[in-house]
């Protein structure tokens, strides 16, 4: 391919503010606890960090409430800690890439406080504001992600305001000219003091149903599912005027050298692609969340990543995401044998992989008491296994009791295996997780090929736990064979006899030459280096 830009090449490196390094002994994650540990980020190998929300917020849902999205919430620091972490993460080499939430604000912004003062009001329409229906209850069905109804009656001014999250996060109005203006104000805000891109939050929210009609039910819903699968979103999220406000977004950063607008979409890959707009004009990335949601299967893992190469535009680049601050940890969901394979996936697929900090260490399922619970969507929906506390533990730097995270008490518990499962302990350890992280980050930054080189999936005689493709960049070749069961597999290799082992996950066979067959142990993958 021609010139790629830094985005393409690099791997992006999501840390959740509140759980990554604590400064000042308040047991929270914070600006300052970041730029103490951009050293281990360097020496790790990614090329971006993502920093969830740190800006004010009353904390409802922690930090995606924003009360000024022009200002960092005193938890995290100042705006001068803020310009000396963006400093030295440009000295290092490093991008910096802020979370920015364009479908609401906390009920707490001046903006709603302007708008729910009066149905006259100036900032009236910046929000979503309805009459009761004819029978006199909300304006129609749609339904909260966080469960109960998006309606929130307000009766000082006797209507309904919508809110897709918590009642305390009521949506803006895209659909005002003057709402999309201060956002793209809020943009070139952090855009002029020099960050390199954004991940915006929920976009596929941000334009509704005009006519706000029902949505339908969904026929697939059972109980036990979360409230908001009872309908399909088809009128209250992914309308087809939001590629224009995409388009609206990605002007403001096309005005500013070599920056990246990332989106959150949860949609099917048919739909995720047209979010990369007409002739490129949309996002750069709409975040693939495929390894998310697709079972731990060779065969389906083949078969999304053949369907989502086929779909994606001309000229358009993949990514891929292992984990985030929304879904159960890799090691949880397949157990820290295949997370392993995992990673090795992650990182040699073609596109941009967005890794999520504490999966490089293997921090899997962390218990969290009733009386720790933090995340309101496990206290608005209990009993569903929805909270989201487990991945948004504190990072594990050592072995000491708080794990180097803290001076204080942790604002979540840490992870029961922290006094094995550390940085500092697998940091010293050539054959853990880390290493092996470390070691993959670093061939693929060093081969063209496992960075922006070509994809091609490969069918191998061996079984059907097998996922196998090539990678390759002019005469630059590799076969990447990954084992997902847990059995000993043997592949029939072909034309690739004679290729050298360059990495397995045990890190313990490099050199090994190939013959006919490349024996794989359980839980094993390997890459190979063609002659």
């Amino acid at each position: 391919m021609g010139q790629t830009r830094w985005w393409q090449q690099g791997i992006v490196y999501e840390i959740y503010a509140r759980s990554f390094q604590d400064s000042n002994g308040d047991g929270i994650g914070d600006l300052e606890g970041i730029r103490g540990r951009l050293d281990y980020l360097t020496w790790l190998g990614i090329d971006a960090i993502w920093i969830t929300p740190i800006y004010p917020s009353p904390m409802k849902d922690f930090g995606y409430d924003i009360t000024d999205h022009c200002s960092i919430d005193p938890t995290f620091g100042t705006l001068g800690d803020f310009d000396r972490l963006l400093a030295d993460v440009h000295r290092r080499g490093l991008k910096l890439i802020m979370d920015f939430v364009p479908n609401h604000t906390s009920d707490q912004h001046d903006w709603f406080r302007a708008s729910r003062s009066s149905r006259t009001g100036t900032k009236r329409d910046w929000y979503i504001w309805r009459d009761a229906s004819p029978e006199g209850g909300p304006p129609n069905n749609w339904r909260s992600n966080f469960g109960g109804s998006a309606w929130e009656w307000d009766a000082a001014t006797g209507q309904y305001y919508y809110h897709a999250f918590l009642k305390e996060q009521p949506d803006l109005n895209w659909r005002n000219p003057e709402v999309r203006a201060a956002m793209h104000d809020v943009l070139r805000f952090w855009l002029d003091r020099g960050v390199d891109g954004f991940r915006a939050d929920v976009l596929w929210h941000l334009m509704k149903d005009p006519e706000f009609r029902n949505n339908p039910p969904n026929p697939a819903y059972a109980p036990g599912q979360p409230e908001i699968e009872k309908f399909l979103q088809l009128h209250s999220a992914d309308q087809p005027d939001i590629h224009d406000v995409v388009r609206g977004l990605r002007g403001v950063l096309d005005a500013y050298e070599d920056r990246v607008l990332i989106g959150e979409i949860y949609l099917p890959l048919e739909r995720l692609v047209t979010y990369y707009g007409q002739h490129m004009g949309g996002t750069h990335l709409p975040f693939n969340f495929q390894l998310l949601q697709t079972p731990w299967n060779a065969r389906m893992i083949a078969s999304v990543v053949k369907e989502y190469e086929s779909v994606l535009p001309p000229g358009s680049w993949p990514n891929w995401v292992l984990g985030n601050h929304d879904k159960p940890r890799i090691a949880a969901r397949i157990g820290l044998a295949q997370a392993r394979i995992a990673a090795m996936l992650l990182l040699t697929l073609r596109g941009t992989p967005t890794m999520y900090y504490g999966d490089e260490v293997g921090i899997a399922q962390v218990s969290i008491p009733p009386e720790r619970v933090q995340d309101p969507w496990e206290h608005n929906e209990p009993g569903l296994g929805l909270g989201r506390d487990p991945q948004r533990t504190p990072m594990p730097w050592d072995a000491s009791p708080v794990s180097g995270f803290t001076a204080g008490t942790p604002w979540l518990p840490l992870n029961a295996e922290a006094p094995n499962c550390n940085v500092d302990r697998l940091s010293q350890d050539d054959k853990s997780i880390l290493s092996l992280y470390r070691r993959l980050i670093a061939l693929r930054r060093g081969c063209l090929a496992l960075s922006t080189g070509s994809y091609a999936n490969l069918e191998l005689k061996g079984g059907e736990d097998l996922l196998a493709y090539e990678r390759a960049c002019g005469s630059d070749r590799f076969l990447v064979v990954l084992n997902l069961g847990h059995e000993p597999r043997s592949a029939e290799c072909g034309r690739f006899e004679g290729a050298t082992v360059e990495m397995s996950t045990f890190l313990d066979r490099e050199h090994e030459t190939l013959g006919r067959e490349l024996g794989l142990r359980a839980n094993e993958g390997v890459i190979l280096r063609a002659r």
